[in-house]
C-alpha cells in the first residue's frame, strides 16, 4: 500500500518503504532509544538491533481515512523513563511525517520489545 496525495499538478504516492525509513530514522534520533526492533522477532529470527535498510521490519504503516496510524516497535536504553522516551518518540514521529513527507499521522503506538544496558 502507499499513501496517496493528490496535488494541482497531480497526484503523489508515497510507498510504505519510503514512511517506515522516515520513522525509523526519527525514532533513532531520540534520547533514550538505543534503536529498532522487529515487530515479529521470532518470526525473522532477529533479535539484534535492526540497521537503517531494516527500519520496514520494526514500523507497521496502516492506512486510515484522513491520515495513518504508525506501530513502532523499540528498544530502549536501561535507566531511562520509558513513558517519556516513548511521548518523545510520538511527537517526533508526528511532526516528522508532517513536515518531511506532508502525512498526517492519527496515531503513533510505541512498543517496546526490549531494555539494554549501553556499554561505556
Amino acid at each position: 500500500m502507499a499513501v496517496k496525495i493528490n496535488t494541482q499538478t497531480g497526484m503523489i504516492e508515497i510507498s510504505n518503504d519510503v514512511i517506515a525509513t522516515v520513522v525509523g530514522g526519527a525514532v533513532t534520533d531520540v534520547f533514550g532509544i538505543v534503536g529498532m526492533a522487529s515487530k515479529k522477532q521470532i518470526k525473522d529470527n532477529i533479535t539484534e538491533i535492526l540497521r537503517k535498510e531494516n527500519y520496514s521490519r520494526g514500523v507497521v504503516v496502516r492506512q486510515e481515512e484522513n491520515g495513518i496510524a504508525v506501530d513502532v516497535y523499540t528498544i530502549i536504553s536501561y535507566g531511562t523513563k520509558i513513558s517519556e522516551v516513548s511521548r518523545n518518540v510520538q511527537e517526533k514521529v508526528k511532526y516528522n511525517l508532517e513536515t518531511l513527507l506532508g502525512v498526517k499521522a492519527n496515531s503513533v503506538n510505541v512498543f517496546v520489545q526490549g531494555v539494554r544496558v549501553l556499554p561505556d
